[in-house]
């Protein structure tokens, strides 16, 4: 039986009464009739920076701070909000943030597998870029496959973004990842990302990747006035400079929003089914009817390992299974 702990949301967790004699709080939360609506681009240390008027010639950036009838839920980058109070986005002004939308996706990872804290990335994506340099560092396709996993759980669209193509071929990396039907596009230091640009527009996409494959770089590319840094960092150690500290919106050019956030050293998957993570290969979930009752295919007798010979499937997308498998079970 599993010991893995349900995952309490902060929205699942109630205060404790006051003691004191003071009058009881009503049920009933203001209204705040007349808030406006905004979307959260950047979080610092309990203020928040909102767009509102968004794609209006009035749409202006104000600061925020979170009412305190909103107790203990979190607000990320990407969530839709309501605002009261001074919203005009002048020097010294602050608004208060007064309620957080339901949110459409929340792509979040946990430190290992064996930990079941998980730690919100950003609200709302509707797609992740998963970048990997070709060289300097090398791609990691098990990063990639866990981002895949993250996504999918969360019904965000996968992309895959291969950078430093002029160091590297993308051959081997795109012959692994083709089984599962996801979109790879490949980039230069000096090339053009428009066919990229096109399929970001009017979408809310948030970049995940190691530091050092050139996420910043990209993203400047696609938002030629992020002005955001760059910098090598070293693969081994993670020394050097580390590009972002935060995860910022930006928005693009021609409609839709770009999600950067810091580079991540690993991509746990402590709040994922391990039972589930089958569905996220849909190639080899076809196979499974050859399997014997409860199998979790990792044992002699799954019967994958026929199946992926018949269908001349790439033993790869099987290894990361009982890669991810076997990992997951470890948190159990």
């Amino acid at each position: 039986m599993s010991s893995r702990h349900h995952h309490l949301d902060e929205d699942d967790v109630r205060s404790r009464p006051g003691r004191s004699k003071s009058r009881p709080r009503s049920k009933d939360r203001p209204a705040h009739e007349g808030r406006v609506p905004g979307f959260v681009v950047a979080v610092d240390r309990g203020r928040f920076t909102v767009v509102v008027d968004e794609g209006a010639d009035t749409e202006r950036e104000v600061y925020a701070i979170k009412a305190r009838e909103l107790g203990r839920k979190g607000v990320l980058v990407g969530d839709r909000v309501g605002l009261v109070g001074d919203v005009s986005g002048a020097v010294d002004t602050l608004a208060r943030l007064v309620a957080v939308d339901p949110r459409s996706s929340l792509l979040r990872r946990s430190v290992d597998d064996t930990d079941d804290n998980e730690r919100a990335i950003v609200a709302n994506a509707e797609q992740v870029l998963i970048v990997q340099a070709l060289a300097d560092p090398v791609p990691r396709l098990r990063f990639i496959d866990r981002c895949i996993v993250a996504a999918l759980d969360q019904g965000i669209r996968p992309i895959v973004v291969l950078t430093k193509s002029d160091l590297a071929s993308d051959e081997e990396i795109r012959k692994t990842l083709n089984a599962m039907d996801i979109d790879i596009y490949t980039t230069r230091r000096d090339g053009d990302v428009s066919e990229l640009a096109d399929a970001l527009t009017d979408k809310i996409s948030v970049v995940i990747g190691h530091s050092g494959v050139g996420k910043s770089t990209l993203v400047n590319k696609l938002v030629p006035t992020a002005d955001r840094l760059t910098g090598d960092v070293n693969d081994v150690t993670g020394r050097g400079r580390h590009t972002s500290t935060s995860a910022v919106a930006l928005e693009l050019p021609d409609g839709g929003w770009i999600i950067d956030t810091p580079g991540v050293r690993s991509f746990g998957l402590g709040h994922i089914d391990v039972d589930k993570l089958i569905t996220f290969f849909p190639e080899l979930e076809e196979g499974t009817e050859r399997c014997p009752r409860a199998c979790s295919h990792i044992e002699e007798e799954c019967g994958l390992d026929a199946w992926i010979e018949e269908m001349n499937i790439l033993p790869s997308r099987l290894d990361s299974l009982r890669r991810l498998t076997h990992s997951l079970q470890a948190g159990d």
